[in-house]
């Protein structure tokens, strides 16, 4: 079905550039950029999947089911998205909130043509159908110039969905449900959003990536509709019979002083608060992944650990589990989907307050886009740090949230979204 070749390029990250510039010719577009940011559970630094061959765009009723045959159908790489909305096929939930982005609840295709990259080396995968284009595409791509960054066309007047006054008697209302016992904690999330703006977005996504150079970014581009996503966490991944999670919960702002720097994730580390929020969320996780897991698989590899990033420090945990090798992708993703580390806990009940307090319809933030493959083996990151983008509405969104819990401080959590905001902002207004 599908035709391969090696392709060594002199100079990989030139290669790199072009690739993703000349992509921007077709219709369907993903690129997965680990930014050389290695890890145990990476299975490539790079990939490309461009030029749909088939489709499967969806709203949430019955979205995994739909998953499921297209991926029987296909029997093929797939790559897209799954939007936080598909709570409402897994559970009696309903998502009637704000929405100016529209995108669809569920977004995959069949590439015509996939680029892979690993370790200096480039496996381009094309179904045989375009087989014979290998060859003047290398070529192409070689000759593509890579466009400099450069201002914004426009000025874009950012404005926020929920106003400060606002938040804070928001997070009151969660605190208040937290201390009646209805949940222990929840992700709060807002909008931060411009309307009758245009953007250029893969000059957008490079200048958000080149300010955080995260683990897990990516560019998604169909129809007219944008991700342009700087996400430091994996949602989920398998490969063979092993699944890892690895949800973040704990932030902690960067300092150009060294010392101060140093001190900053040591304080981050053996913070109760953020300990607890972490932990929480690793019992969730771990709960969800034992619907799946042979019975006394699942074991925490790492927790509680602080990763350091450009923009932020952030408390990562690994939980692993081992499946049968009859388990579906889909009933997988189905039985972990949210991610807790977006939703709360416990996890249902979480996500109604969220739908209660929020102005905003979250759509694909907070959802995840990643890759399957031909043999099952899947990655998923989770959208955060990321504007939205639709062509058309000229609309542009980013969310950011935090972990609300007994502990937590209306006005800390209110600064630790302006945190986590600050790269969106600077991409946008830079």
């Amino acid at each position: 079905m599908r035709t391969t070749q090696i392709h060594t390029p002199k100079n990989l990250a030139k290669f790199k550039q072009n690739l993703l510039q000349w992509s921007q010719q077709f219709d369907d577009v993903v690129w997965l950029d680990s930014n050389n940011h290695h890890d145990h559970y990476s299975n490539y630094d790079a990939v490309l999947a461009v030029d749909a061959f088939t489709v499967l765009k969806t709203d949430y009723f019955d979205a995994f089911e739909r998953l499921r045959d297209y991926q029987n159908t296909t029997k093929d790489w797939i790559f897209g998205y799954l939007t936080y909305d598909l709570k409402n096929t897994t559970e009696r939930l309903q998502s009637k909130n704000y929405d100016g982005l529209a995108f669809p609840d569920l977004y995959f295709f069949q590439p015509k043509k996939l680029f892979l990259i690993k370790d200096q080396v480039v496996e381009i995968q094309y179904l045989n159908m375009v087989n014979d284009e290998i060859e003047s595409d290398i070529e192409s791509i070689n000759h593509t110039s890579s466009i400099a960054l450069g201002k914004s066309q426009n000025a874009i007047k950012i404005k926020l969905r929920i106003h400060k006054d606002d938040y804070f008697e928001n997070i009151h209302k969660m605190l208040a449900h937290i201390h009646r016992g209805d949940i222990y904690e929840a992700n709060f999330c807002q909008e931060f959003y411009a309307e009758d703006s245009c953007i250029q977005p893969l000059e957008t996504f490079k200048k958000l990536n080149q300010i955080s150079k995260p683990p897990f970014a990516s560019f998604f581009k169909f129809e007219d509709k944008y991700l342009m996503s700087a996400s430091p966490e994996r949602y989920i991944s398998k490969k063979g019979t092993t699944v890892i999670s690895q949800p973040i919960k704990g932030t902690a702002k960067r300092s150009n002083d060294k010392d101060e720097d140093t001190q900053l994730a040591k304080n981050l580390a053996k913070d109760p608060k953020e300990r607890s929020e972490n932990i929480m969320i690793v019992d969730l996780v771990r709960n969800d992944l034992s619907q799946t897991a042979i019975k006394g698989s699942v074991e925490v590899k790492e927790l509680c650990k602080v990763y350091s990033f450009l923009q932020v420090h952030q408390m990562i945990s690994t939980i692993q589990s081992t499946v049968a090798p009859e388990t579906t992708v889909v009933d997988i993703l189905k039985s972990t989907f949210p991610m807790g580390s977006m939703t709360g806990a416990p996890k249902i009940s979480a996500m109604k307050i969220i739908e209660n307090l929020e102005a905003t319809k979250r759509g694909l933030y907070s959802g995840s886009v990643g890759y399957i493959a031909p043999n099952g083996d899947f990655d998923f990151n989770v959208i955060i740090r990321s504007i939205l983008y639709n062509e058309t509405k000229k609309y542009i969104s980013y969310s950011v949230g935090g972990a609300i819990t007994a502990q937590s401080d209306p006005l800390k959590e209110y600064e630790e979204c302006l945190i986590k905001a600050k790269a969106m902002r600077e991409a946008l207004e830079g």
